[in-house]
């Protein structure tokens, strides 16, 4: 007679418990590591939309010809190179020529902000 070798239902059901505590245990902390990144990468945008308006603001100081008017907060983007990122919203806010202005900047999908200056020049 042969001897049948295999796992007992005991030891299935152990290994599915730890599973099952281990996925409880990390699902919550991959939910964190998502919605900080998500915060991360509109920071990161909009510092590049700060970096932008004070390039476009030197620039045009020097050369009205280039860099382009920002008189809003969302003409800032029309001064990043390759525009605003789809998914991403910028606060409509005035922004007169000479003067600095905070605005934000949303992402859509996940609701996270972030604020970025923009410097107003004609």
């Amino acid at each position: 007679m042969k001897k049948q070798s295999g796992f007992t239902l005991i030891e299935l059901v152990i290994v599915i418990v730890l599973i099952g505590v281990l996925a409880a245990v990390g699902l919550p902390k991959y939910i964190d590591v998502k919605s900080e990144a998500q915060q991360k990468a509109v920071d990161s945008i909009a510092g590049s939309l700060g970096v932008a308006s004070a390039a476009n603001q030197a620039a045009r100081q020097v050369n009205v010809a280039h860099g382009v008017p920002i008189t809003d907060c969302t003409d800032v983007a029309n001064a990043l190179a390759g525009g605003r990122p789809i998914g991403y919203t910028i606060a409509t806010d005035p922004v007169a020529p000479g003067s600095s202005v905070e605005c934000s900047l949303t992402l859509d999908a996940g609701g996270q902000i972030a604020r970025f200056w923009a410097q107003g020049i004609n």
